[in-house]
């Protein structure tokens, strides 16, 4: 009996299986960590900065321009005071004004003019301006106003000479009549030239054959039109 006894409790012994190894369940989700049981509310946050964007946006835009804000315009090169360069300086502020700077006062349009006026004879007379502004002796309604001075100050009759220099230079070459004309009208500008003198000057800068053409003719052209 004492034999059968061990022999029943070696098998029940062998039977049994052998349980798993404890493992943590992956059904359950650990407890948040102190502090952070409640997320961030990210897309509110980012409508209120897209919001806080628009805004500052437009009060640059009405500042600078409107929507003519966001156009690309070439800022003015800086003007030393050469006299040959005054009247490209002028009209590059005066398009870079109209684009970017309507609804700035006057005086800040002035100021960032004479940011680009640096070099030789102009720095002497860019600080005599800043010092009449400020004491009040110099005013002006428009930037226009002040650029019109700019080019009187520095243009003066070495433009013009300059001007007409350029003109005898022209040539049409193997051009189309058209297109040196419109060069020629350009150079003319502001050279100190008309009439009659102004289109003898285009006479020699056209193509020889017409001109031998022109001078044969019985009536002669008054005008680069005709």
């Amino acid at each position: 009996m004492e034999a059968e006894s061990n022999a029943g409790s070696v098998l029940s012994t062998q039977s049994l299986p052998t349980p798993p190894p404890l493992t943590p369940s992956t059904s359950s989700t650990p407890p948040p960590p102190y502090g952070m049981s409640q997320q961030p509310d990210y897309p509110a946050i980012i409508r209120r900065l897209q919001e806080q964007i628009t805004t500052l946006s437009k009060q640059v835009a009405g500042r600078t321009g409107g929507e003519t804000a966001g156009l690309e315009v070439a800022k003015p090169q800086v003007f030393d005071g050469t006299p040959s360069k005054v009247s490209g300086f002028v009209t590059a502020c005066k398009l870079y004004d109209k684009a970017k700077l309507r609804g700035v006062p006057v005086e800040e349009q002035i100021q960032w003019v004479l940011s680009y006026v640096q070099g030789g004879a102009a720095d002497t007379w860019k600080e005599n301006v800043l010092e009449e502004l400020e004491a009040g002796e110099l005013e002006f309604e428009t930037v226009g106003e002040f650029l019109a001075e700019v080019k009187k100050e520095f243009g003066g009759g070495e433009e013009e000479s300059v001007k007409a220099a350029e003109l005898r230079k022209l040539e049409q070459g193997g051009r189309m009549m058209e297109e040196f004309m419109q060069e020629f009208k350009r150079a003319a500008r502001r050279s100190g030239y008309e009439g009659r003198p102004l289109v003898e000057e285009f006479k020699w800068g056209i193509n020889g054959v017409i001109r031998r053409k022109l001078m044969e003719s019985k009536s002669q052209p008054g005008s680069i039109e005709q």
